[in-house]
């Protein structure tokens, strides 16, 4: 089960975490969106999880900011990891459903432990969150053309959300100094686990420091839906009621999240019919078959569905009042990209 070329490492890291050369029951963990080989190992009669990581880039800022939340109690504890051999051992957390009504107050206090940590100063390989496109640059430019060119949404429809996104990138500051170690995938719930006590953050390959309302944007799509669970959420995080600032800069995030996946899924699920895209998808319904597991992004139809969700909840938004308010208010909040 385990490839002939990293069975030798696996038995020295089984040597060195627990004295032992070989497991006593191995079973592959599905589900989640990874390239790596995840197992689930008994040692001793207790249950681990190995992984096997097959990216090639260096996972040292994976394995020291893993270890950082580990320490914390936000990630299961780390018994081995190996860089040089690409793979680690934690503790294996057995997951029970995790009631949505709850998540809305327990996922913020574990996003405020976890960016109460001290940032990793770690370089990044590459920003899978939408804080992505507020780094002008080429990478930026390719992104948005893919976007346009499939004609997944309408010349007029796409400008208005490339225009709504220029005036969320001309007034939202860049606040590199303050950056907080971040776990970066949490749009999706494979990566949350609950055991009936406690909520762990897993997988860490994406990690890196970066805006704090990236993670708490991502996250709120899946347990946010009103004024009122927005009031709860931004008020666990924070340890107080939030104030103008804080909730305008959040809804600027959370519309630079929709921004981001409809201009990265939406070509994805495009039948070159911009028509399509007008075919209603109920966000709140989405984000619950998402969290309960009914939702996968396995293939062309499921994506156009994740991006359409996302473009047509933008659209809402972009028409509320909120929309320039929030604008208006971080705007008046930065001078030279400092808050004041």
């Amino acid at each position: 089960m385990i490839p002939d070329d990293k069975l030798q490492a696996v038995t020295r890291c089984l040597q060195e975490a627990f004295g032992v050369s070989s497991y006593e029951d191995i079973s592959p963990l599905r589900g989640g969106h990874t390239s790596s080989l995840v197992y689930r190992i008994v040692v001793r009669g207790t249950p681990y999880v190995l992984k096997l990581i097959l990216r090639t880039e260096d996972p040292t800022r994976h394995f020291t900011c893993m270890k950082a939340a580990a320490a914390a109690g936000i990630a299961p504890r780390v018994h081995y990891a190996g860089i040089e051999e690409r793979l680690f051992i934690t503790d294996f957390v057995a997951a029970r459903p995790f009631p949505v009504d709850e998540a809305v107050a327990r996922l913020p206090r574990v996003l405020r432990a976890l960016h109460a940590l001290p940032p990793s100063r770690l370089p990044c390989h590459f920003n899978t969150t939408c804080t992505f496109m507020l780094t002008p640059g080429s990478m930026v430019d390719g992104f948005v053309r893919k976007f346009q060119e499939p004609n997944a949404l309408t010349k007029a429809d796409a400008e208005e959300v490339l225009a709504a996104f220029a005036r969320i990138a001309a007034v939202y500051p860049s606040d590199e100094d303050q950056r907080v170690l971040s776990h970066n995938d949490l749009f999706k719930p494979d990566n949350i686990l609950f055991d009936g006590e406690r909520v762990w953050l897993i997988d860490w390959e994406a990690t890196f420091d970066n805006d704090r309302y990236a993670d708490l944007a991502a996250m709120a799509n899946l347990c946010v839906f009103s004024d009122a669970e927005e009031d709860v959420y931004l008020t666990e995080y924070f340890g107080q009621p939030p104030d103008e600032y804080q909730r305008a800069r959040f809804f600027l995030v959370r519309q630079l999240v929709h921004i981001f996946y409809s201009v990265a899924f939406l070509p994805m699920g495009s039948t070159g019919d911009p028509a399509d895209a007008r075919r209603p998808v109920d966000f709140r319904d989405l984000q619950r078959r998402l969290w309960a597991g009914e939702f996968d992004f396995v293939d062309k139809e499921t994506r156009g569905e994740y991006g359409r969700a996302h473009w047509q909840q933008l659209v809402r938004n972009l028409h509320e009042p909120r929309w320039p308010e929030a604008l208006r208010t971080v705007a008046r909040g930065q001078v030279g990209g400092v808050r004041v």
